[in-house]
């Protein structure tokens, strides 16, 4: 969820069943959904996960022996399989450069034009080689290598 008015008008949403809920008196469920959206709110936040990261320009820019440029991670925040990389990855995860298609148009347009047209994430280039949703084992091989 890129837009920040689209992700308030679902936390209005939400915030407007656990509001019912309570003014209905069935406060458990009100509390047990108003904890769910929570973490609803805060999985798809567009803020969620921005950390003035890499760019796609530098990542560019990077010469062919700068061993960040042997692993580079497209993501997003809220993504469950960009979620799921980067915990089966573990420690290794700090040796990918890692790239927010949130915070970069440019790494936006090209996790697009790699995946034809679709903003499919993760998308890692390991060796110069783009690959959508790859199997957590090859990228922590590569990254083991490094």
């Amino acid at each position: 969820m890129r837009s920040p008015w689209l992700w308030a008008a679902l936390v209005a949403a939400l915030g407007l069943v656990v509001l019912d809920a309570a003014a209905d008196g069935r406060l458990g469920f009100a509390v047990g959904y108003g904890v769910v959206a929570l973490a609803v709110a805060w999985w798809t936040s567009p803020w969620r996960g921005r950390r003035g990261g890499t760019t796609h320009e530098e990542v560019l820019s990077m010469a062919d022996t700068d061993p960040r440029k042997g692993v580079v991670v497209y993501w997003r925040p809220g993504c469950g399989f960009c979620a799921m990389l980067r915990a089966r990855l573990g420690a290794l995860r700090e040796q990918a450069t890692w790239v927010n298609i949130w915070e970069d148009e440019e790494a936006a347009a090209y996790v697009r034009e790699v995946n034809g047209g679709n903003e499919t994430v993760p998308t890692v280039v390991i060796d110069g080689i783009p690959r959508t949703n790859p199997d957590p084992a090859l990228v922590a091989e590569r990254l083991r290598e490094a």
